[in-house]
């Protein structure tokens, strides 16, 4: 049976409304509207909790074509707020798909909008900046008052969406590294070792080389498998756990994860970082990344329209080489505000911004953007490998 067609309203805080045809849960939520660029890759978006607070609009004009898989999701639950799409595919064809998206998101509380110009409403973002909007899919509001309420919606700057999304508790990550292996199309003249799980053929994990601890400030499980599959043994600890709880498990190195809302809101979390930045070898992702901006000493601020999406050319400052990146941030780290002892080793070929740095004295290093992907290019996956030589020098 095919879902019924029902209005629904899309309105910015500038009094733009786009009226369009709702999918998944009947229901009106407020937030900060973004969009994203990716051509795949709209299950790893909706499950990625940096998105916390945050309506995502997909430029790509077809979505939901390939269904929804479990294994595809980055964490336990959806967390944007709403997702907007201009043509929704009602009948998937994958054999991995295990329901619609409309179901999908219908199931997690999520309200969508589709059949609305994403390319106009893509352009007024670029023009305009980021804004709060409303979406409104069960009829509860006309166009006048969901403008209201966008209007009266929490800003993004400011908000600690990490308390939120952290772990509750700590744990280990996939110890008996099943959800690590890397799925693979079985070639039979290849000599390569593989192992059969449910039904699917892996490449069999190597035995941890190092005990790492992983702040989770709203970690993304692509990062945990990477880690995984790079020989590392991960703990995953809550964002509020003391530096001193950190150092008395004496890891090989500390991470620090991905993550929603405003870096400069994070000052219990920068107080904690900067214990640890002269004692353990470090790599920070993402939020990571501009909470260790502030760990130094620096500032971050926020993006016009942000960085999302799988098409973002990054300049690697030491070698000249150029990757193409998975990005997803609103905020960035403020090259000008850092410190003589951090140097930028990494820019944004689009308008310039700090992608990555390094501490001239200590093995502490980040990047802004996802080495991880998921979705997106795998360029820059050898990170992991770099913080792996980083603990092999400094053992």
């Amino acid at each position: 049976m095919g879902r019924e067609r029902k209005t629904a309203i899309l309105a910015l805080e500038d009094g733009t409304v786009f009226e369009g045809i709702a999918f998944g849960a009947a229901t009106t939520q407020t937030g900060e509207i973004c969009f994203n660029t990716s051509m795949t890759g709209y299950q790893e978006i909706l499950t990625d909790p940096s998105y916390r607070g945050q309506f995502v609009t997909m430029t790509c004009p077809l979505i939901g074509n390939y269904g929804v898989s479990e294994v595809d999701a980055e964490s336990s639950e959806v967390h944007v707020r709403g997702f907007v799409v201009e043509e929704l595919c009602d009948i998937p064809s994958n054999w991995r798909s295990e329901q619609t998206l409309h179901e999908y998101l219908e199931s997690a509380g999520v309200p969508g909008i589709e059949e609305i110009d994403t390319r106009a409403l893509t352009k007024r973002l670029r023009v305009e900046g980021s804004m709060r909007a409303t979406l409104c899919t069960d009829g509860s509001m006309d166009a006048t008052e969901a403008v209201e309420a966008a209007k009266n919606a929490s800003p993004m700057a400011g908000s600690d969406f990490v308390k939120e999304v952290t772990t509750g508790e700590t744990y280990q990550w996939d110890p008996e590294g099943v959800l690590s292996r890397q799925w693979t199309i079985v070639n039979p003249s290849s000599n390569e070792p593989l192992v059969e799980h449910e039904g699917e053929m892996y490449h069999p994990l190597q035995d941890p080389k190092y005990r790492i601890v992983a702040y989770d400030f709203g970690i993304k499980r692509n990062i945990l498998r990477n880690l995984r599959q790079q020989g590392f043994e991960v703990e995953v600890v809550n964002s509020r756990t003391p530096a001193k709880e950190v150092l008395d498990r004496n890891p090989d190195g500390v991470f620090l994860s991905n993550g929603p809302g405003d870096p400069a809101a994070l000052d219990y979390i920068h107080e904690e970082v900067k214990q640890i930045i002269d004692k353990k070898p470090v790599f920070g992702i993402c939020l990571g990344h501009q909470v260790l901006a502030h760990a130094f000493g620096g500032k971050t601020f926020k993006l016009k329209f942000g960085h999302r999406g799988g098409n973002h050319p990054v300049k690697d400052l030491r070698t000249d080489k150029i990757a193409i990146t998975s990005q997803n941030h609103g905020f960035a780290a403020d090259g000008m505000s850092l410190p003589s002892h951090i140097e930028v080793t990494h820019v944004n070929l689009n308008d310039d911004t700090v992608e990555g740095m390094r501490h001239r004295d200590y093995p502490v290093f980040s990047v802004q953007y996802h080495p991880e992907a998921a979705p997106g290019p795998s360029d820059a996956s050898y990170f992991f490998e770099e913080f792996a030589n980083l603990i092999d020098q400094t053992r």
